[in-house]
């Protein structure tokens, strides 16, 4: 039986209305709460005796409470994490031929502070939250039921980690070897053990897959292209040259030996540089490109940094506009949680119009399907990207 904790009167409103959180103010804390385990699994009742399900707890972290399931007394045990997974399993598998997704995409999966991403038989786990890290054996036992992963790579280098009081690590959790993405049916190397995040940005897919369409025939940057996801499908969609531009000398070499698995390698150009500033190099020399990415990571880490966040997108957008050759196309993408989507759309408004060119807005979109958003934390969809044609 779980322990049990309560909130404080009148602190039920937003678990009510169906909130996967409990803020540490909204607790009625007490010495043996804070002296509990961070990630045990907890009985949260309202100060009316109302129940609301199993959650995981942790008493030092802002974000205290983490819910898992509507029944009080579920077991959070190792059928548990295989039932919950087997259904994140079963709709991937509705929503994507091959397996190569985002398995788990943690609150809106119901496994708050998760994040799977698999590779065919390879899988990448990061847990961001004290309860997934003690449940991680339950986890990979839970997969290993489910389908068997020759590899398994706890990606455990995430910066939130630290809000729970976890350290940064990578490590390998089961077996050994390399991964391969396959996306648009080309192959990609992937680092699961040194590449950015969990190996590979499969929240892009449908974005990559639009921006190629228009691809063919065309000249093409991809800034900020770590390991080519963007220049690569606009190389098989039939773009005449992609240059892709990015400061790791490692993901460029992934990203060319991904071009020559697909044999296009002659007409994809490797640049390392820091995008910005070659971007600023290429517009001073009046270099053009007829369909242009930008994909920058994160500007804004907290909410503080939104400011100069958004001037670093219109900074990246009048630097993108001017690489733009007329009747060009931009694509322009934010990954920031901390950047509302029509302020950076403004910013971007802003970049555009500061280099002198007019544009047209052909498409606001976010992430796949693989990474749904819980309803209540729209602040959850983090990615936002703009489709633009300049005249």
């Amino acid at each position: 039986m779980h322990t049990q904790i309560r909130l404080a009167p009148g602190a039920d409103r937003r678990i009510k209305a169906g909130h996967p959180w409990a803020f540490s103010n909204e607790i009625a804390m007490t010495p043996a709460l804070r002296a509990l385990p961070p990630g045990t699994v907890v009985r949260l009742e309202g100060d009316d005796g109302v129940r609301h399900g199993a959650w995981h707890f942790n008493p030092h972290s802002l974000i205290a409470a983490r819910r898992l399931d509507a029944d009080p007394e579920a077991p959070i045990d190792a059928g548990w994490f295989r039932a919950r997974l087997g259904a994140c399993l079963a709709l991937r598998e509705r929503l994507f031929d091959s397996p190569h997704y985002r398995l788990v995409h943690a609150e809106a999966d119901g496994l708050p502070g998760l994040i799977i991403d698999r590779y065919g038989d390879a899988v990448a786990i990061q847990a961001n939250t004290a309860g997934m890290e003690a449940a991680t054996p339950l986890i990979l036992e839970a997969l290993h039921a489910l389908f068997a992963p020759r590899l398994v790579i706890a990606r455990n280098d995430s910066a939130v980690r630290k809000l729970e009081g976890l350290s940064e690590s990578v490590t390998a959790l089961h077996g050994e070897g390399t991964a391969t993405v396959e996306e648009a049916g080309l192959r990609f190397p992937v680092d699961l053990l040194g590449g950015q995040k969990t190996g590979w940005f499969f929240d892009q897919r449908a974005n990559r897959a639009m921006v190629a369409r228009l691809c063919p025939g065309r000249t093409m940057l991809d800034a900020f292209c770590h390991t080519g996801g963007f220049g690569l499908a606009a190389a098989a969609a039939g773009a005449r040259e992609v240059t892709l531009l990015d400061r790791s000398e490692h993901a460029l070499d992934l990203a060319m030996q991904g071009a020559r698995l697909a044999g296009f390698a002659e007409r994809v150009v490797p640049l390392k540089a820091e995008a910005l500033e070659q971007m600023e190099r290429m517009t001073a020399s009046g270099r053009r490109f007829e369909v242009v990415v930008a994909d920058p990571p994160a500007f804004a880490k907290s909410r503080k940094d939104q400011p100069a966040a958004l001037r670093g997108y219109a900074k990246l957008a009048r630097l993108a506009a001017g690489l733009v050759a007329p009747d060009g196309i931009l694509f322009i993408a934010s990954c920031s949680h901390h950047v509302p989507q029509g302020d950076f759309a403004a910013a971007v408004a802003w970049g555009v119009h500061k280099a002198r060119r007019e544009c047209r807005i052909l498409a606001s979109v976010g992430a796949g399907p693989d990474h749904p958003v819980h309803p209540a934390l729209p602040e959850s969809a983090y990615l936002k990207g703009l489709l633009l044609h300049l005249a």
